[in-house]
Order: C-alpha cells, then structure tokens, then sequence
C-alpha cells in the first residue's frame, strides 16, 4: 500500500467524533441571533424607519437614499455590537457559488486615527469587477465595471466577523450577471399573474407569494482521504475506482441510525444555521453509504434560495471542524446513488390558501384546478427549457440513474389527481370539479391508529411530481443554484397565467360567463398537456419511446440542451415576463457552454494524469514482480511442470500489459481529442466537441484501469479504495 494512502487510511480509521457546540438554551432562544431580522430591526431602527423597511420587504416598493442611511446606522450598531469589524456584499455569480469582498468598517479620522463607519451609500451598492466573473461577452477585461445592490428582502447576516449582505449583481449596461436578479424578477411576474387569476375566485386576494423548499443531499468522506485522493480534490468526484463488494445493495443505510461522527457533525451544523435564521428541520441519511439529506421548512422563494446558497458554505467550513470532506458533486462515486436538490414549489396568497390545495367547495376546486392545469401547461410547452435549467456536466453523471429521474421532463400526478382532470375534461358537471380529501387507511389490528391517505402517490422517477399540496422537481443537481431551474419555472407558469387570463377574458367579452369561460379553456388545456403526464415508470426503455412520440424534448446532450433558452417561444416567455432579455439569455447560454467546457477540460486532465503518473507506474511495478515470478519459475521448473506453474501468472501478465496498452493509447488520443476542440473558435460547438469527442474517453478510460484495481496487489495501489471512502470509520 503507497504511504499516502496507508496513513490517509489509518488517520481516516483513528478519527474520533468532535464534540459539537450546542448551547444550551431551545432553538427558539437562539433562532436567527446572527441576523438582522424583524427583532433586530426593532431594536436598531426608529419606527418610521422600521416601518418603511418592512413595507418595502412586504410590497417591493424601493427604499430611498436617506432612509438607506438610517437603515444601514442600525445595521452596524447591530453589527458593532456583536464584534464586527468588516462587511461584504455577498453575491451569486454565474458559478453555481457566492462571492464576496470584504471591506472593514473603518474609514481615516483626520488625526491619525480611524472611526467605524458605515454609510447607507456602502450598503445600497458596491463595484466588484465584473469582467472577473462569468458574463457570457457582456464585460470585456477592459470594462471591468459592474455593480452590486442591496436586497432588502433577504436580511443581511453575520458569519465570524462580517457582515453579508445579500445584493443582486449586475453589469455597468444594466444586465443580470447572477441567479438572484432573474429570480426576483421572476418571483415578481409569478406573484402578479397569479394574484391576477386569483382575482376570477376572490377580490381578497392581494399577494401571491411563491414558495421553496429544498432538499439537500451530500455525501461526508474523512479528510484525509480525501486529500489522498487527486480526483476528488480537484474535481469533487472519482473518476476511476472499483465499486465496493458492498455498497448499497442491501438497502440498510437509508433512514439509519445516524453514524456518531455524522450526528456530531449534524448537531454543529444545524446550531451554525439556526443562528442565521437557515429553518432546517429534516436530517437523515440517504440510500448510499455517506450520503445524507438535510431539508428545510419551506420559505419565500429567493429567501429560500440565500439560505440554500449559505448552508453550501456554512457545510463545507464545519464539516472541516470534524475532519469531513462534504461532496456536492452530482455523481461523485460510480455505482452508488448521485446527489440531487429536490426543489418542492408552491404558490400561497395573504389570506392563507394553498393555491396547490384542493378545497372544501366548489369555487375553492375550481381554482385549485385552475392553477394545477395551468402548470402543468407550463412544463408542456417549455419541457426543454426546464430541462435546460438544471443540465451540467456533473448532472449529466446523475440524471436517469439510481432514482435519479431520467433526462425527459414529465410531470406525475398520481390517479386521484389524473381521473379529476379527465373528468373534467369530459364533463360540465359539478362532479368534474369535485376532489376527495384524505383518505383513511385501517390495517386491520389494534394499537395502530387509522393512517391519512394523500390524494396522490409518489413517483421516484418523475423530475416533475405533485406530491399532495406542491410540486417537487427533483431534477436539479446537489451543487447547483437553485435559482437556474426556479427562475425558468416560475416564469413559464407566470408567462402561461397570463395567457390564461387573457384567454378567459377573450371568451368573457364575446359575452359567455366567467365560469363558462374558465371551463372551455380548462379544457383545452387539459387535453393540451396531457402528453407531459406520465405516471409509471420514467427509467424504462419503453417510456423513452413514447416520450419521442410524444414530442417531448429527448435530448441527451448538455451542449445541445442548452439550445433551449434560444427557442423563439423562450426567447418571447422571457422577454414577455421581464426576467431576461435576448442580450441575457444569449450571454448565459455562453457562460453555460465555457463552463460545460472547463469542467470536462479539467476531468480529462486530471484523469490523463491519474493514469499516466500514478496508476500505470504502479502498475508497471507489479508487472515486473509478475515477470520476475515467472522468471524464478522457469529457473526452478521445467516442461509441463513450468507450464503448468506459470500459467496463471503470464495470463495475468498478458492481461495487465494490454490495460497498459489500452490506457496509455486512449490517454494520448483524448487530449488529441480535446486539443482539436480547442481550435473551435465558438463555444457552443467547442462545448459539442468536448460532449462528442472528449467524454466518451473518460468511462472507456476508467473502465481499464477500474479493472487493473483488481489485479493489481493491493499493498501497491496507490489510492484510496472505494470500501475505504464509502464507510465512516
């Protein structure tokens, strides 16, 4: 065994459980002390000052100048007193990641000292360098300008010694260079479509608010292997490596008992995101060995995706505290589950109602109805763009894969659900609106207490499921921003709410009813989408067939995914809702093709270096081992004895020098392969290339040097093996 990987090994095996810091006090007592949240507000703000602020978190409605200069002296009154000495605006580049520059709160007093200070100008907006970020063309090295602004809506938050404060980030000509600036635009087009519709069943309805609720799977590796472990330093996941004899076939990781170094690690955890007002509430291991899941209560959408974006960071740096590793990678082990963020979606108005709920009556179902249809043509007629907003690379390892849903955007309903709409679809009775509540299940002994059936089902394989009172898309991958696929969602179904209404209205005026109006175009719509409902099961072959029949989008790659954003109809979706402009979109789509690119660029290199300088050597050295057996044989034996004797060790020898062979060869020819795409002058084709040509080699490259792992003495190889990362020890 290589010295690295034998001490990786015995430090990973000798790792005791760090205690966690919990104080001790109720979660309640301690809830979102590190944010300057409505009881800090209170606090640190005159009333009127207060007042206007949560007015402006309420309605959107923009803060002035002068009133920023208030808030930003409570905020660092706040700030000060809890030993503060720097703020950030903290930001969501085009990187799937944050971004920050930290300033302290000092500034020269004109006697050779300093004084804290904080105006509302450094809060309202800073100047990061744009051309340093992923921009898609829009800045150039030359035009370094760009701007970040204060969201007011997502309360500012301290981590050790700074303050963050959530901004949107945008160019010096004004576009989105972020996640959070097309979200709340599109946050913002959703809640004011489906007010609107909401306006057919209620005039009490003044806000919609859409709703987030993410589940969060990771995988924990011990620190020191993976610093043994070049694949995963660099690239988050194993490029080669033999499946365990045991991995997860016998199903006895999911929900168990929590490993002790985990439990501490989640206990730290959990206590760092109370402080920061971050509600998780659900942790529990997943199916794979070192894969756990942690999901909050649901939240505002953008705030929701802050949160998610904080925890990302606040996971990596105390997994740290307890010789963890957190991986996000999609697909970071072969043969084991991948890693997903399932994004639960509502919708709810500010007198209570769940827009996803059915009712007690007959105008509360009709608008449940309503809405559901109205989605479910959303991710009809835009199945590609959602698909394209949560394709990457690392995802592509993932999707249609160990209950990952596959690569087809369908959306269940489950039969309670679909026999509602198909009734409605074929009737004008009051029937075609009537929803069962809960059903009750006995199961028939005693001591057990009836059980609430839901009126749906769930279905692992679906990337679009309605599970109950929302909709979960489960097709996003664990390292990515939310905001990519909640942005493309809630536009398309704000886009579609509008046309519904103007649909409706269009029926109203030549002079039907507006409950005949809602009926007829209900059911245009039902029988419409009916080829984006799919209840069974999403892996077979069968179903890839009928979804091409179907015309749903089948597209397996990445690069030609990304197609979608261009389509005319997305092109006119966006553009109709005011989320993103074609400038936008056309610079997006750049940045999404150059970081397809640079993540295979660097897989390829890292696994042609793995190969060439730390397995084939390896292997080499064995071989000679094996030759020299087989030397000694013929030097001791002769005849059919020697034969005999040598057989099984020239065979392995003959075995091993054509995995050389192969390797070496296949290594050579992808980086031909990779520099002959970096010749493509456009990225888009350049991103195709790599698809084509470059990908391809790193299962096929994998493949022998996961079998040589077999073969080789296991003394001598130089990694850590998969039943070695897998089990927490």
């Amino acid at each position: 065994m290589s010295i690295l990987r034998l001490n990786a090994v015995e430090r990973a095996s000798n790792r005791k459980a760090v205690e966690a810091v919990v104080p001790a006090q109720k979660v309640s007592e301690y809830f979102g002390e590190n944010v300057f949240g409505h009881k800090a507000m209170k606090k640190y703000l005159a009333k009127e000052t207060f007042n206007i602020l949560t007015q402006a978190i309420d309605t959107g409605k923009p803060i002035g100048r002068e009133m920023a200069y208030h808030i930003a002296a409570g905020i660092k009154m706040w700030a000060l007193e809890k030993g503060v000495t720097h703020y950030t605006h903290w930001f969501q580049p085009l990187t799937d990641g944050t971004a920050e520059k930290h300033d302290a709160f000092i500034e020269l007093d004109g006697q050779s000292g300093v004084i804290e200070e904080f105006s509302g100008k450094l809060l309202v907006q800073q100047e990061p360098d744009a051309s340093s970020f992923p921009s898609g063309g829009l800045r150039n090295t030359f035009e370094a300008r760009g701007y970040s602004a204060w969201d007011p809506s997502s309360p500012a938050f301290i981590v050790d010694d700074t303050l963050c404060i959530p901004t949107v980030f945008i160019a010096y000509t004004g576009e989105a260079l972020d996640y959070k600036t097309p979200l709340i635009r599109s946050v913002e087009a959703l809640g004011k479509a489906a007010k609107d519709v909401c306006g057919y069943f209620s005039d009490d309805v003044k806000k919609v608010t859409c709703f987030l609720g993410w589940e969060q799977e990771y995988f924990l590796v011990d620190e020191d292997l993976y610093a043994a472990r070049p694949d995963l330093s660099l690239t988050e996941r194993t490029l080669l490596g033999h499946e365990s004899a045991k991995n997860q076939q016998l199903d006895d990781h999911y929900f168990g008992a929590i490993p002790s170094r985990v439990q501490e690690f989640m206990k730290d955890l959990e206590v760092e995101c109370y402080k920061l007002g971050i509600p998780v509430k659900t942790r529990h291991n997943e199916v794979a060995p070192n894969q756990f899941e942690l999901a909050p209560i649901f939240e505002e959408c953008n705030l929701a995706n802050d949160h998610n974006q904080l925890l990302l960071s606040v996971m990596k740096r105390v997994s740290r505290r307890h010789n963890f590793r957190v991986l996000l990678h999609e697909k970071p082990f072969m043969g084991v589950n991948g890693s997903g963020k399932h994004c639960n979606w509502s919708m709810g108005t500010d007198t209570g109602i769940n827009l996803f709920s059915p009712g007690k009556d007959r105008e509360d179902n009709l608008r449940f109805i309503t809405f559901m249809v109205n989605t479910l043509m959303a991710v009809h007629k835009f199945n590609a763009l959602l698909k394209a907003s949560i394709a990457s690379a690392s995802n592509a390892c993932r999707l249609g894969a160990n209950e990952a849903p596959p690569a087809i955007i369908s959306s269940f309903l489950g039969k309670e659900i679909s026999e509602v709409l198909d009734r409605f679809e074929n009737s004008s009775t009051e029937d075609a609106i009537k929803v069962d509540d809960k059903k009750r299940l006995a199961l028939g002994f005693g001591r057990i207490p009836e059980l609430l059936l839901d009126n749906t089902d769930r279905n692992r394989t679906s990337p679009f499921a309605f599970t109950g009172n929302r909709f979960e898309f489960r097709a996003l991958g664990s390292s990515a921003n939310c905001g990519s696929a909640m942005l493309a969602l809630n536009s398309a179904v704000a886009y579609q709410l509008k046309q519904f209404k103007k649909d409706v209205d269009a029926l109203c005026a030549s002079g039907k009813s507006k409950e005949a109006a809602i009926f007829e175009i209900l059911k245009a719509y039902i029988k419409e989408s009916k080829p984006i409902r799919f209840d069974g099961n999403g892996y077979s072959d069968e179903w890839k067939e009928e979804a091409a029949r179907r015309g749903l989008d089948c597209e397996n790659s990445v690069p030609l995914q990304y197609d979608a954003y261009l389509t005319p109809e997305v092109v006119e979706m966006f553009d109709k809702t005011n989320v993103l402009n074609i400038k936008e979109l056309k610079a997006r789509n750049e940045v999404k093709w150059e970081m397809y690119i640079k993540k295979v660029q660097i897989e390829a290199r890292v696994l042609g270096d793995l190969s060439l300088n730390h397995i084939i050597p390896v292997v080499i050295r064995y071989q000679s081992v094996l030759l020299e057996t087989i030397a000694k044989l013929k030097e001791t034996f002769e005849g059919e004895e020697y034969e005999e004797l040598s057989a099984e060790p020239r065979r392995l020898t003959r075995k091993i020098a054509r995995h050389i062979c192969a390797v070496t060869k296949m290594v050579d020819e992808m980086i031909e392969a990779r520099k002959e795409a970096n010749r493509i002058p456009d990225s888009r084709l350049r991103a195709i290339a790599y698809h084509d040509a470059v990908v391809p080699y790193l299962d096929k490259i994998r493949k022998h040097i996961d079998d040589l792992e077999l073969m080789v003495d296991n003394q001598m190889w130089p990694l850590p093996k998969y039943r070695e990362l897998l089990f927490i020890r």
